[in-house]
């Protein structure tokens, strides 16, 4: 019988790897999420998987179907222009707020995940610079000092990370994070807001480039009899197992 503590464990693994894949496009928007096939692609059992599910859900990167399966979220253009004009407001107030309160170790904190950004960028490492990219804006969100902003930061983690990766041009934002953090270091309370919102304004341009790039891909696959995928009420042996689980 599994402690309450592993359970949680499984549930956290299999909700990293599933936001993982998402975030990193492996799996394709619009694509299936069936329980027993998560289960048995992940080596679990479907109580985690549901857990994971209704977590990603939770972080809108899920769209979950009563009664059959979930799916991978397909923002439409009105989800990120709206993700977009939070962001423009959110960005600004935490890298204002970090070029006043950063520290010479939260300083060095992000001068080591920017390099690691540029590094990525020049071997054409995808995941690893879009994931740098990321990790780039949560840290400044923590060097700001503010917990309310880093409480909304959380919320809007998956969804930033999400937008993060909708881009192809690695150099050019590694490039950008390296001139954010260059006022940062100098402290540049007056001239920073004006970068800010020029690295927004150019990554939404290279979202919709992304974009129409993508769209020219084989769509994601499709939707078959939906009875085929149903999840229906658990077997007796699923109900064991959610109860040893538990």
């Amino acid at each position: 019988m599994k402690t309450s503590a592993s359970a949680r464990s499984e549930t956290e693994r299999v909700t990293t790897a599933l936001r993982d894949e998402i975030i990193d496009g492996i799996r394709k928007p619009g694509s299936r999420l069936v329980e027993r096939d998560l289960a048995m692609d992940l080596g679990v059992s479907r109580v985690p998987i549901r857990e994971a599910l209704k977590q990603l859900a939770s972080e809108g990167l899920v769209t979950p179907r009563p009664n059959t399966w979930s799916t991978v979220r397909e923002f439409t253009t009105s989800d990120i222009a709206d993700l977009n004009e939070v962001l423009s407001a959110f960005e600004v107030m935490t890298f204002e707020l970090a070029a006043q309160r950063h520290t010479r170790e939260t300083l060095s904190e992000l001068e080591t995940v920017v390099r690691r950004g540029l590094e990525f960028a020049e071997r054409g490492d995808a995941i690893g610079a879009r994931r740098a990219a990321a990790d780039f804006h949560e840290i400044v969100t923590k060097i700001s000092g503010n917990a309310l902003l880093v409480e909304i930061g959380g919320l809007l983690s998956s969804r930033k990370r999400w937008l993060l990766s909708q881009h192809d041009d690695l150099s050019h934002v590694a490039e950008e994070h390296s001139g954010l953090f260059d006022a940062i270091a100098r402290r540049d309370v007056g001239g920073i807001k004006s970068l800010v919102l020029e690295h927004l304004e150019s990554s939404q341009k290279r979202q919709i480039q992304h974009n129409e790039l993508k769209h020219r891909e084989p769509p994601a696959e499709p939707a078959d009899d939906p009875e085929r995928f149903r999840d229906d009420d658990e077997s007796d042996f699923e109900n064991i197992e959610e109860t040893a689980a538990s």
